[in-house]
């Protein structure tokens, strides 16, 4: 089979066949129809191509009948001047549950002052740090120190200093003195404090909470529940000022979709003074708005 001749054949074959250069005139105007033809089907490509590629949203307003189901914050908010060892975020709502302390999926990241991430890597121990590892490796595994009067039935030891002060929340009573911990003057809980007192923070991360009318909020000191009423334990605080300006880098409900727009996103806000006040978000009112596609 001749394959050389089936390719020249098809060469010459055209369905629109043109005119003979004789009878060809080139013209200023018709190169400028042409050029302008050429950009008009262009924009026309790339519009169709662009209308294809976008996603479209639809709102769409309905009632939720599911039961029990949790909605996602997240939040990503940075606190300029407190330090991370200060804040605790809770959540309430009018169902009755109450999270206090939240740090499941929660995350803080240390500042410095001009808002850089600090360096986590163990730092060179002194003599003294060397000595005070030494005691608590040295510690018995089976050890149950005591709650200072904090004791359950659920709760009859407490090892740390987290022990306690979560003991002391409990009860519904403040952690006045730490230093008069064992626990917490071991695990050098006030030098921790102290440290961190010239640095930022940045939280991070997302909570769950039920899809009721609620708040939740960010506040400096330990939180707990004292006859029904919510308390923020500031005695190991005392006499220090916090300057709560924040910064919310994004803060959204449920999960996130293309084109969706969160109104507090890139807020700023400069605390006028610095006395101790929170950051508070209703979730009723925020949900309000946003109704067509959280429920």
């Amino acid at each position: 089979m001749n394959y050389k001749g089936v390719f020249d054949r098809l060469k010459r074959f055209d369905a629109y066949p043109k005119t003979l250069e004789d009878f060809r005139i080139k013209t200023l105007g018709g190169a400028t129809v042409t050029l302008i033809s050429a950009a008009l089907m262009l924009i026309l490509f790339i519009s169709e191509l662009n209308y294809y590629l976008t996603h479209e949203v639809q709102p769409e307003l309905f009632v939720d009948t599911s039961r029990g189901q949790k909605l996602r914050i997240n939040v990503d908010i940075v606190f300029p001047n407190m330090a991370c060892a200060f804040l605790s975020l809770d959540a309430m709502d009018v169902s009755g549950e109450s999270q206090i302390d939240i740090d499941l999926n929660l995350y803080k990241k240390r500042l410095d002052l001009q808002g850089n991430p600090i360096n986590e890597e163990p730092e060179k121990q002194t003599l003294e740090d060397s000595k005070k590892e030494t005691a608590v490796l040295a510690l018995d595994s089976g050890r149950c120190e005591s709650c200072y009067g904090a004791e359950t039935d659920e709760l009859k030891c407490c090892n740390s200093c987290d022990d306690v002060r979560e003991a002391y929340r409990k009860k519904g009573w403040a952690l006045q003195d730490p230093d008069s911990i064992e626990q917490c003057k071991r695990e050098g809980w006030s030098e921790k404090l102290e440290t961190q007192k010239n640095e930022g923070c940045q939280l991070d991360g997302y909570l769950e909470v039920n899809k009721v009318a609620g708040n939740f909020h960010i506040a400096p000191g330990k939180s707990f529940q004292q006859k029904h009423v919510h308390v923020h334990d500031m005695q190991s605080f005392a006499g220090q000022k916090f300057n709560v300006t924040h910064r919310i880098n994004h803060l959204s409900f449920g999960t996130d979709y293309p084109g969706m727009v969160n109104p507090l996103d890139t807020l700023y806000q400069v605390a006028d003074t610095p006395i101790v006040h929170y950051l508070n978000v209703e979730l009723s009112k925020a949900l309000c708005p946003l109704d067509n596609f959280f429920q």
